[in-house]
């Protein structure tokens, strides 16, 4: 028996998101999506959500997801995460938990739970 579908859906969307393959990211999500960031604010809308990522090769940062499980239903994917993010010549590692409302095979809101929010907003506040 394979993986459920949103299972499926939220290993490709870490592939592309691995790959820069922002036509792909887009693939697997809703146009409203709602994207509540470690720590900060929550982003509406795959439009704004590629501008606070800075996709397109224009990004100051990278973040590789290595994935360690994902597990799901119908309706909800979470995947857990070890995650290496370069930025300013320096690599912090952390892991998250990601949970995703998931509709026809795209997420339509995504929270993150790490292992260290503080650290995870210092990081990114160089880019700042």
């Amino acid at each position: 028996m394979g993986d459920h579908p949103n299972v499926q859906a939220m290993r490709e969307l870490l592939d592309a998101f691995n790959a820069g393959d922002e036509e792909q990211i887009r693939a697997h999500m809703a146009e409203d999506v709602k994207w509540h960031m470690i720590g900060g604010d929550t982003v509406v809308g795959v439009d704004a959500l590629a501008q606070a990522m800075g996709t397109g090769g224009d990004a100051d940062f990278s973040i590789e997801a290595e994935v360690h499980d994902v597990v799901g239903n119908d309706t909800h994917v979470i995947a857990l995460v070890n995650a290496k993010a370069t930025a300013g010549g320096q690599t912090f590692e952390y892991r998250t938990a990601e949970i995703a409302h998931m509709k026809d095979g795209r997420i339509t809101e995504r929270w993150a739970f790490s292992d260290d929010t503080g650290a995870i907003n210092d990081f990114f506040a160089q880019l700042g």
